[in-house]
């Protein structure tokens, strides 16, 4: 398996470091990989700039920070302002097409989806955008296999969220499926030439 470096970005409070949490422990405890997650937060912890780096691999880590990924996921329009220069010519970017209009040109394949509309309408609020974004994510890169996402998230929501953010997973898996790659496609003996 090719080495994943991933940055997750966006605003304190859109659950970006719990996604990303969720990410590694999937990959280490669920997957058999190797796997690193960091945090960073802005001046304030609820409204600003949060970053998340994860790096998930089959061989040993050495060091936890990402400097140049190849999956960036931005939330906010300054979180995209900010990290957009980072990320590795030909990887991935996922960004949410109301929150975020990319003003710059990224050498990159670049997938713009409706997550935080489409959780607010079928789930009434956008506290589950986090969980909607992992789905495509996963649906897009397939760095760890969806039920092993579903596993940890049983071990670390109550029972009373649990269904709620299922379902917001299940919605971003189905809105990144026209353009997702196979899992054996990625994860195979030849990863994407992309990434």
């Amino acid at each position: 398996m090719e080495r994943c470096r991933l940055v997750f970005c966006g605003s304190g409070g859109q659950g970006i470091i719990t996604a990303a949490i969720i990410l590694a422990e999937a990959a280490a405890i669920h997957d058999g990989l190797e796997a690193v997650q960091s945090q960073s937060y802005g001046a304030a912890a609820r409204g600003g700039v949060t970053r998340s780096d994860v790096i998930v691999s089959d061989s040993e880590i050495n060091f936890p920070k990402v400097v140049q990924p190849n999956i960036l996921v931005c939330l906010t329009q300054e979180s995209f302002n900010r990290f957009y220069s980072i990320l590795r010519p030909g990887g991935l970017m996922l960004t949410d097409s109301d929150l975020v209009a990319p003003g710059m040109r990224v050498e990159a394949r670049h997938c713009q989806l409706p997550m935080n509309r489409t959780v607010q309408k079928e789930l009434g609020n956008s506290v589950a955008l986090n969980l909607c974004m992992l789905g495509a994510l996963i649906r897009l890169h397939p760095i760890v296999i969806k039920e092993s996402l579903a596993t940890v998230m049983k071990q670390r929501f109550s029972e009373r969220y649990l269904p709620m953010n299922e379902k917001a997973l299940e919605l971003g898996w189905s809105l990144a499926a026209d353009s997702a790659p196979s899992f054996d496609d990625w994860r195979g003996s030849t990863p994407q030439a992309t990434l």
